[in-house]
């Protein structure tokens, strides 16, 4: 662990004086870190969603026939255990209801036997009613209630499966989807058409209310022209079933080979809960039956994406939205060898090994806008040939950077995946000099607007953090002035908001995006005294809770109050910190953020975080990243130890 040098006693960072007392959790969370590491030199966080996932994985196996007592009753348990008072579900942590989770909730412990009339679900139903009820719910939801007979399917929007024909150039085909949604679209187009039936032994009359769902107003003129879209869309679809032609089949043929190709090693769909539950009932209804290799590998793998827990009312079964080792053990490296840990100690080493292992070689969907460039980079998870991503990259790159040896080179292996590594990043840059997270030019923003697309972000644009993350990594390898380099510094100088903090994407909000700017901007020799940097430092320290702290709660993508507001938590007050330290601050505002990490900091090293801090989709979805409460402060109080060592910078 690193030693510590320089005074001890009364003072500030700024002057080399350290605090024993993070000189103390530096090491616990060294080891307790280490203590979390794979036997095959991996690290995996739990990753936390909502209740949909578990909702959902029951509606699958009842829609399949194939829906266990035992499972179900774990499900249940677990679903039951994230009610809140009023009978809804929300979204994270601390969240109101939210009504889809909650139709989704309430049906699947339907599913598992709770009657209508029981106290739970009273309230849960009358919770519904009074916030829109079945009508008011999101489309997906009402495609599960069609797929078992309480909703008609001729009440929903439709998307024709001719979309996997459209040409990369029409509005509407699949590669303008982002690619997270055109997994979930292709197989959705393929079930729409086909209206599958299998009625359950109860209806949810008592969910259904006259009052519509909350809606947002969209400008008269494209208002009108996507009414006719989806009129446009219903008449070509009537058609095309009614006829059954040519062009049906041979789009259903592509779809279904077009799922087939995507398909992962451990039976997922990109890793990824939706797309892999649709994939399947896709492919059942066009005729895999369920002993075929690729639906039995299908649900064998969700296994993998089980967690089970024992509780005192007994077993709970919940699964991972998602999960993402590379990216976890990328966070890991970085914030081991920031506390000291030399890189051949062997749980590096071995973490390196991993991840050089996990280089992807071949082409995935990024490929369709460049066709030219050639395959690099990394993905989020075990198993996710078709896309890696920038994000997962940059972090790769920055940790495997940190094997660059005493004459500056890099070990050959380390040194080629690096480079290919980067050439691929660089290439994948898109037309405005930011990177988006899986493709490049993912910006048209029609698909957004569609009736059937009423969930989520369906478009993946540049992002600060994401290219801030392409950034840092760009100026570790000696490119901080390169052509690349500068345009998207300049980018994400645009990008600032006017309050002085940059919007995050991937994580919870401005705190995540700000964490992940200044860093990147320091990187590339931004100086502190640049009125951008003073600007983010400013915002930072307003922004402060009075324990010392920093959080920020996700109603900030909807309810601009929220906007670097929350209560404190670990891995927000990191980023804050490593913000600040980036841009040179000695204030107070860092002292109080250490001491907040220091003073809640687990007798074994870790620390607690219920909330969720992670963000799927901004508005609509968020993750828990279990391991976020203990990498991130740790990389913070190693660069607030270092920087006291060192002096600050200028």
């Amino acid at each position: 662990m690193t030693k510590a040098v320089g005074r001890v006693g009364p003072g500030t960072a700024g002057d080399g004086w350290i605090d024993p007392g993070a000189v103390t959790a530096i090491g616990r969370a060294t080891e307790h870190l280490l203590d979390l590491q794979s036997p095959e030199g991996w690290w995996k966080g739990e990753q936390s969603t909502n209740i949909t996932m578990d909702a959902q994985d029951l509606l699958l196996r009842e829609f399949l026939g194939i829906r266990t007592e035992q499972e179900t009753a774990e499900s249940a348990r677990w679903i039951r255990s994230q009610q809140l008072a009023d009978g809804s579900w929300a979204v994270f942590d601390g969240g109101s209801g939210e009504l889809s989770t909650t139709v989704e909730g309430y049906l699947a412990l339907r599913l598992a036997g709770d009657g209508a009339d029981e106290p739970h679900l009273l309230r849960a139903a009358d919770w519904a009613r009074r916030h829109g009820g079945l009508k008011g719910s999101r489309v997906f939801t009402r495609i599960w209630l069609a797929m078992f007979g309480l909703w008609p399917w001729h009440e929903l929007p439709v998307l024709p499966p001719e979309i996997v024909l459209l040409p990369l150039g029409v509005p509407l085909n699949i590669y303008d989807w982002a690619c997270w949604a055109r997994q979930s679209i292709v197989p959705l187009s393929v079930v729409s058409h086909l209206r599958p039936v299998r009625p359950l032994p109860f209806d949810v009359d008592e969910l259904r209310s006259p009052q519509a769902g909350p809606a947002t107003p969209e400008p008269r003129k494209p208002r009108v022209a996507l009414r006719l879209l989806d009129r446009a869309l219903r008449l070509w679809n009537g058609a095309a079933v009614r006829r059954g032609g040519w062009l049906r089949r041979r789009a259903l043929h592509r779809a279904a080979t077009w799922i087939l190709e995507r398909q992962e090693a451990d039976g997922s769909w990109g890793g990824l809960q939706p797309p892999w539950v649709y994939s399947i009932i896709a492919l059942h209804l066009l005729g895999h039956p369920l002993d075929h290799p690729v639906i039995r590998r299908a649900l064998d793998g969700f296994e993998g994406f089980l967690i089970r827990e024992e509780t005192p009312d007994g077993t709970v079964r919940r699964l991972e939205g998602c999960q993402g080792p590379v990216w976890d053990t990328a966070l890991a490296v970085v914030a081991l060898t920031d506390a000291g840990l030399p890189v051949d100690h062997p749980a590096l080493a071995s973490a390196a090994r991993w991840l050089l292992g996990q280089e992807l070689r071949a082409a995935g969907d990024w490929s369709v806008r460049r066709p030219r460039l050639a395959p690099g980079g990394w993905a989020f998870g075990f198993s996710n040939a078709h896309y890696p991503d920038l994000d997962d990259t940059a972090e790769v790159v920055l940790a495997l950077e940190r094997w660059r040896g005493s004459t500056g080179a890099l070990p050959t292996a380390v040194g080629e995946a690096v480079d290919r590594g980067i050439a691929w990043a660089v290439g994948m840059r898109s037309k405005d000099g930011g990177w988006g997270a899986f493709d490049a030019d993912n910006t048209r923003a029609l698909v957004e607007k569609l009736p059937f697309c009423d969930f989520g972000r369906l478009i993946d644009p540049p992002s600060a953090d994401v290219t801030a993350h392409v950034v840092e990594m760009l100026a570790a390898h000696g490119l901080a002035r390169a052509a690349t380099t500068r345009r998207a510094v300049r980018w994400l100088l645009a990008q600032q908001e006017p309050g002085g903090s940059w919007f995050g994407r991937w994580g919870v909000n401005h705190l995540y995006g700000t964490g992940a700017v200044l860093p990147a901007l320091a990187a590339v020799g931004i100086p502190p005294t640049h009125p951008a940097v003073r600007r983010a430092v400013r915002w930072l320290a307003a922004h402060q809770n009075a324990d010392g702290g920093w959080g920020e709660d996700p109603r900030s993508y909807v309810d601009p109050h929220w906007i670097g507001r929350g209560p404190s938590t670990p891995s927000q007050t990191a980023w804050a910190l490593l913000a600040l330290l980036a841009a040179g601050d000695t204030s107070a505002a860092v002292d109080r953020g250490v001491a907040w990490l220091v003073a809640t900091q687990r007798a074994d090293g870790g620390w607690d975080e219920p909330q969720f801090t992670g963000t799927g989709f901004p508005g609509d979805f968020y993750i828990r990243y279990h391991l976020y409460r203990d990498v991130f402060p740790l990389t913070a109080l190693a660069r607030h130890l270092a920087r006291a060592q060192n002096g600050p910078t200028s």
